[in-house]
């Protein structure tokens, strides 16, 4: 499950971009708004308590890391990570610097779910939404249907590798307090970035605050 669930949801949404093509961007925004607050509250109540316990002094500053890692990589992915596209000019090529970024945030994505199940909701929630927006911008954009298939499965295919690496590779394990402190900071990021953007105007409504206290509520009960 905690492999098939991360890479279900991509495939989903790009099923449903390719098919139904959906127009309407409220509903999205919703959803985008409800993952947000889903996989920000597994952070905080779940990841942080965690890696806090160890009373490493280094946790902080690897957090800190993980933020500034993510916006690295979001000068490279233009913020595509928390469905932050815009412009449907008609491309000549693959997009090769967003695609290694979006693969780069979902490998390092995969590698606290060995531990803590749970998230792989939270990244499913996550990557839905963001699988729909992209697809339909690469579609918009005339990209080659073939390329825009072969892109978004190797980003669903990113998160169960970093999951399979985190439980097979034993090496890794003596890493694992620093990994899921960067990726901690990955998740912190993105998540509050996607519940402000997904608000015209950085506005709320009764709507958008009704789906972030769901998601809040779902997270608590895992």
């Amino acid at each position: 499950m905690i492999y098939i669930l991360p890479l279900f949801s991509v495939l989903l949404g790009l099923s449903v971009s390719f098919w139904l093509k959906p127009k309407n961007k409220t509903n999205l925004k919703l959803l985008l708004a409800f993952s947000g607050s889903f996989l920000l509250s597994l952070t905080v109540l779940h990841l942080l308590p965690e890696v806090y316990q160890s009373q490493n002094k280094m946790v902080g500053l690897f957090i800190m890391l993980g933020i500034l890692f993510q916006i690295t990589l979001e000068f490279f992915s233009k913020g595509a990570e928390h469905g932050h596209v815009h412009g449907h000019e008609k491309m000549n090529q693959m997009p090769w610097l967003l695609f290694l970024s979006l693969c780069i945030h979902a490998f390092l994505e995969g590698f606290p779910i060995a531990q803590h199940h749970e998230l792989a909701f939270g990244i499913a929630i996550h990557h839905l939404p963001i699988a729909v927006i992209l697809t339909t911008f690469f579609l918009k954009a005339q990209l080659n249907e073939k390329s825009v298939f072969l892109f978004m499965f190797t980003f669903a295919l990113m998160t169960p590798i970093g999951t399979f690496l985190s439980v097979e590779l034993h090496l890794l394990s003596e890493y694992n307090l620093y990994i899921t402190a960067v990726v901690i900071g990955i998740l912190f990021h993105i998540s509050s970035t996607i519940i402000f953007e997904s608000s015209e105007a950085h506005k709320f409504n009764i709507a958008k605050i009704s789906v972030i206290v769901l998601g809040i509520f779902l997270a608590y009960l895992l």
